[in-house]
């Protein structure tokens, strides 16, 4: 038998981990592809860690396996390809950004989502962090990025019997991931120090790269803390009032102090949320003390004009709060550094500075401490500038100095191998660069309709076989008799079927379409358009009303009419949101307007080729058009959330257009057929949506 000629065992081994030590494979499927073929069980069952894949690999055993199954070439191009990646000039940003390359972009965030490997996230903030320096890369933008590294993550969600939430908290081990000590222009490991008044806090520095951004994240599990500060970086969300202000100290003046040590001076500060709203203070005292500016409102001036806060939510409890005595503790050394009296320093986080009873807000000090702020929609821009008009109470709201910029998504983490393939053959060369332009969406009404359904079906069939399997895990853990023997007993291909995946914080109503059982009987067990839904979210370990949520639909599996066409699969994150979104027909949101800042997933949907069906809030209230896609209301809210709430999520029973005193407007009737049908109004439908 011929055998592929390739490197030395040795080498082959180097070439894959340095594949795998850059998170560019984690958006790159002709990488994934090659981890995946070497041991494609051992890959699921490690969750698509590369790292923690070639731990079980010795240099003969990889050299055997990618000898069988003809890997050498393959490996050879994808090294050869992160290298180009990396060197390459010719980026977006060499003519749009040039001026940054001396002085980068300095992104702070308190999580990252950037694959399901690496829990360093909960939601949607976390996932767009992750999509926003990942587009970085592409662009070839000079950006840096700093988090926390959250050694437990966010927690893996389990449901009882019941349906009810339960958290288990897991170890992360370093060795598994794609990280290393960050080390100083001299070579030595970094251990940044910020002072509190009671003591000083130690925090590592990791570092990782993502395609050619580098993200560092601090970690205060080193030698030199108290026991409970070891632990204080351990957990995303987690711990009381005094442990999120740690954590912000750390993330905002611990990152800032992260840079000095690397010898990065940014040009530019990103705050994304007001989580790292410190880090500019650290900023102005550093200036004050390395150029001799004796006034905080001159060196204030320079360093805001350097800043921009993206604010990310109109839910007040989205926006940290801390007691005055609580900030001095913690900042009080910083504040001796500008020179500020307690007064004048605590007035940074309060709308009056002469409320003595008013808490110290961190999205008021990033506001304050910025001079360009947006918001992450247009309608949440219009809510914002509302929302803190108090700050500027000398002008009018629509001079409120707070903008907008939609939130978008990284295409290549979301978009399906199968649909990328089909864009490849009828869109303009070059296209994956050019997502924005509505003229390169032009290419859907090239495609053929047979076509586009049958990649559609082939994605919906994958999306249901790995629910089937979840789900079917899940029942062999409850071990209850009632529920189907096979995983074939749950779920329809043939089903039109309506998926629903995020955050169940209460506002998001997850539970609102249930608030009438007989009616969704009709829906799910109609003679003619059956329907199923697929659920997926976590609750905040203290959201009870949130658990009560997901308890209400995990539920319904033991009733009749819906066991095995409702259902509910949990841990939700980065994996099983990428399943979800390449393959329903429909995806529903239906927040209460205009709580959604953004809320993205829907542009994910749209982009593999199913439908949007949501209330008109976030992005949609700009993207619908009347041809493509599904709106729910008019966009318009009530002042009373009950009266808000009866207006049911309107998804029509046929022959019946109302729903509960919410108009649903189609753009055409989708009934959804065989699998080896094609439908013409489904893709005319989607194809319009493609240019959103």
């Amino acid at each position: 038998m011929l055998r592929e000629s390739g490197p030395s065992c040795d080498e082959l081994l180097s070439r894959c981990e340095a594949l795998a030590s850059n998170l560019w494979w984690s958006w790159t499927p002709e990488v994934t592809g090659i981890f995946r073929d070497l041991d494609p069980v051992r890959w699921r069952e490690l969750n698509h860690n590369p790292i923690k894949l070639l731990q079980e690999f010795s240099p003969r055993r990889l050299d055997r396996r990618a000898s069988e199954m003809v890997l050498y070439s393959r490996i050879n191009h994808a090294y050869r390809r992160l290298k180009e990646y990396i060197s390459s000039k010719q980026v977006w940003s060499s003519t749009h950004a040039g001026v940054l390359g001396a002085k980068p972009v300095a992104y702070f965030s308190a999580e990252f989502g950037i694959h399901e490997s690496l829990p360093i996230y909960s939601g949607g903030l976390g996932v767009l962090s992750g999509d926003h320096i990942k587009s970085a890369s592409n662009l070839g933008v000079p950006l840096v990025a700093t988090g926390l590294f959250y050694s437990q993550g966010y927690f893996r969600q389990q449901l009882d019997n019941a349906g009810y939430q339960s958290e288990q908290y897991i170890d992360t081990q370093v060795d598994g991931l794609p990280i290393e000590p960050a080390l100083d222009p001299d070579g030595r490991t970094i251990t940044v120090t910020i002072e509190t008044r009671g003591g000083d806090l130690l925090a590592k520095v990791w570092r990782m790269q993502v395609g050619r951004v580098q993200l560092f994240l601090l970690d205060c599990n080193v030698e030199g803390n108290h026991p409970d500060d070891r632990r204080l970086t351990s957990r995303l969300y987690g711990g009381d009032v005094r442990t999120r202000i740690r954590q912000e100290l750390v993330l905002g003046i611990g990152g800032v102090k992260a840079f000095q040590a690397l010898g990065i001076t940014p040009g530019v500060y990103h705050l994304n949320e007001g989580h790292s709203a410190f880090g500019p203070l650290e900023v102005i005292a550093s200036r004050m003390e390395e150029d001799g500016l004796s006034s905080f409102d001159d060196a204030l001036r320079d360093v805001a004009m350097q800043t921009v806060f993206t604010t990310h939510t109109p839910v007040p409890a989205g926006h940290d709060r801390f007691d005055c005595s609580l900030v001095e503790e913690h900042l009080g050394p910083v504040r001796d550094r500008l020179g500020l009296t307690y007064e004048q320093f605590m007035s940074l986080g309060k709308v009056d500075p002469h409320n003595h009873q008013e808490s110290f807000c961190m999205t008021i000090t990033g506001l304050k401490l910025s001079r360009t702020a947006n918001a992450v929609s247009q309608l949440h821009g219009h809510v914002s500038r509302r929302m803190w008009a108090q700050l500027w109470p000398w002008r009018v709201e629509e001079e409120i100095p707070i903008g907008h910029i939609t939130n978008g998504v990284h295409t290549p983490s979301w978009l399906a191998g199968q649909m990328k393939q089909l864009y490849d053959r009828h869109f303009e060369n070059g296209w994956l660069n050019r997502v924005g332009e509505s003229s390169v969406w032009q290419g859907i009404y090239r495609v053929d309709p047979q076509e586009l359904w049958e990649i559609h079906n082939v994605l919906k069939n994958l999306m249901i076989h790995f629910v089937r399997h979840r789900y079917f895990d899940q029942c062999q853990r409850w071990d209850d008799t009632s529920e189907p023997e096979t995983e074939t007993g749950v779920l329809d291909p043939a089903r039109l079927t309506i998926g629903f995946g995020r955050r169940f914080a209460t506002y998001k109503r997850a539970n609102l379409i249930f608030s009438d059982l007989d009616r969704i009987d009709r829906i799910v067990n109609h003679p003619a358009c059956p329907v199923q839904f697929i659920f997926a979210g976590k609750a905040h370990p203290k959201d009870e009303p949130g658990k009560d949520f997901i308890r209400t639909i995990a539920a319904l599996r033991h009733d009749s009419r819906f066991a095995g066409k409702v259902i509910f699969i949990e841990d939700y994150d980065v994996n099983v949101c990428r399943h979800m979104v390449q393959g329903v027909d429909v995806w529903l949101n239906n927040p209460r307007r205009p709580l959604e800042a953004s809320g993205t997933s829907g542009q994910k949907v749209v982009l593999n080729g199913g439908l949007n069906l949501s209330i008109l809030d976030g992005w949609w209230a700009e993207a619908y058009n009347g041809t493509n896609g599904f709106a729910i209301g008019k966009g318009t809210s009530h002042q009373q959330d009950e009266i808000t709430d009866r207006s049911r999520c309107g998804i029509a029973v046929p022959g019946d257009r109302t729903t509960g005193g919410t108009r649903v407007f189609p753009t055409r009737r989708w009934v959804p057929r065989s699998l080896g049908g094609a439908h013409d109004e489904f893709h005319r439908d989607a194809g319009m949506a493609f240019q959103q």
